[in-house]
């Protein structure tokens, strides 16, 4: 997992470092969240806190040495005669102890738990990884999204203005009813509102890609109109197996339930004895009163040095052991259910995503079909229109049909885009290759909020 990462920083660095364009493609915008993304960001914080707890636990297996020193002075004597200023004793100690685990099963049971534990923590950051990718090409394209409502909204709005201006000057020499004109300022005005609106979100999209890197993208690349549109490759049961071995948030349910087995392990292990090597060295000097030459008179110096096994077995301790170990055999239980949830959900999951990219394939085709068919009908009704065969109500109906196709056409394939990599993360086989085969489509050529 942590070669995943590396490699995605360092496929993302050299694509940067080889683009002198002037819009930012999606790249560029993917390797900023990698340093300035705050979720990804504590994430990982909160990768290397729990790494800890792996040395927490080896700690305990290891042998275990601490030092000692001590000095001591003091005075006594009759009442009145004792200052803090004479000091007439004076003792010192110093010492050095150990101890090593010979045998005890509960902290070797935990450690190995420990182990399994942070294979879970690798596999979670390894899907925020993923997960920023989705977020990163979602905001992206959001950005483009409504980049294209916003265009073919102000198309709209310009298309029913001129509309609205032609009807009045109809109306004016008696060729249209005043109702006529009526209906296409009302279609105007609604066509106004909608740009407003589409202003607003497209202001949105860019402030949510940037709070994701950090830095606004004024300028992005938008997506080739001859980007590919095929349907997932391989069969369904196959996404299905691959995403049942790779995906890494069921990976990581599945180490945990290894680790909360190998707790349930030491829980049980509590009621053995444990042994463990003791020793330890000390040597304390004393000295008190004065010679008649005013020198110190030596008491005593002690030196000493040890070495013991010592065994503990645990005779009584209010049932708590037996509470621990059942807390530890209920919490395997919740997390094997939570493994079953998580394999159940990716399942899904991966047959979900699997139907939409095909869904969006024969949407694109039908929706580009749709774009051919409303040019059509709209010229015919114009036509009509000119000859007075139909009205301003059919023209009006026909052209907002059309816009409508456009915002279609453009969502769709946005959506196929966003759903193909959603394909691949809930597999567990999303990699930076997959960001840069797509970059590939983006076309120099800046899309920009203006």
């Amino acid at each position: 997992m942590r070669r995943f990462s590396r490699t995605l920083a360092l496929a993302a660095g050299l694509l940067v470092s080889a683009q002198p364009a002037l819009a930012d493609d999606l790249v560029t915008i993917l390797e900023l969240a990698m340093r300035n993304d705050p979720t990804l960001r504590q994430a990982q914080a909160q990768l290397r806190s729990g790494q800890q707890q792996l040395t927490l636990a080896r700690s305990s297996l290891l042998p275990q040495a601490n030092a000692s020193f001590s000095e001591q002075r003091q005075s006594a004597g009759p009442e009145g005669e004792v200052t803090l200023t004479d000091l007439d004793s004076e003792s010192r100690r110093y010492g050095l102890s150990f101890n090593q685990a010979l045998l005890n099963l509960p902290d070797w049971y935990s450690y190995q738990g420990a182990k399994e534990a942070d294979q879970a923590l690798l596999y979670n950051f390894a899907a925020q990884e993923q997960a920023l990718i989705i977020r990163v090409a979602t905001a992206y394209f959001n950005v483009l999204r409504n980049i294209d409502q916003l265009d073919t909204r102000r198309q709209e709005e310009e298309a029913s203005q001129r509309e609205f201006e032609r009807t009045q000057q109809r109306e004016e020499v008696g060729l249209v009813a005043i109702t006529e004109v009526y209906e296409a300022q009302a279609v105007y005005d609604l066509a106004r509102n909608n740009t407003i609106l589409a202003e607003d979100a497209l202001a949105s999209a860019y402030e949510a890609l940037e709070a994701i890197t950090g830095q606004p993208h004024p300028n992005v690349e938008v997506l080739s109109e001859d980007f590919p549109i095929v349907e997932a490759e391989g069969s369904m049961n196959g996404w299905v197996d691959e995403a049942l071995i790779n995906n890494p948030q069921l990976l990581a349910a599945r180490y945990n339930v290894d680790a909360q087995a190998e707790i349930a392990k030491a829980r049980s292990a509590a009621r053995w004895p444990t042994v463990t090597l003791q020793g330890g060295y000390s040597n304390s000097e004393s000295n008190s009163g004065q010679g008649t030459d005013g020198s110190q008179r030596a008491i005593g110096a002690i030196e000493g040095a040890s070495i013991a096994v010592q065994i503990t077995v645990p005779l009584y301790t209010g049932h708590a052991l037996t509470a621990r170990r059942r807390q530890a055999e209920y919490d395997l239980v919740a997390q094997q259910e939570q493994a079953n949830l998580i394999r159940r959900t990716t399942t899904q999951d991966i047959r979900n995503a699997y139907r939409s990219v095909n869904t969006d394939a024969l949407v694109i085709a039908q929706r580009r079909q749709a774009i051919i068919s409303a040019e059509a009908a709209l010229n015919a009704i114009e036509a009509g229109y000119e000859v007075g065969t139909r009205n301003i109500v059919d023209v009006l109906q026909a052209r907002q049909l059309l816009f409508g196709a456009l915002r279609d056409f453009a969502n769709a394939r946005y959506n196929y885009v966003i759903d193909a990599l959603e394909l691949k993360r809930v597999a567990g086989v999303l990699t930076p290759q997959d960001i840069i085969e797509l970059n590939q489509w983006l076309v120099e050529e800046a899309a920009t909020a203006q």
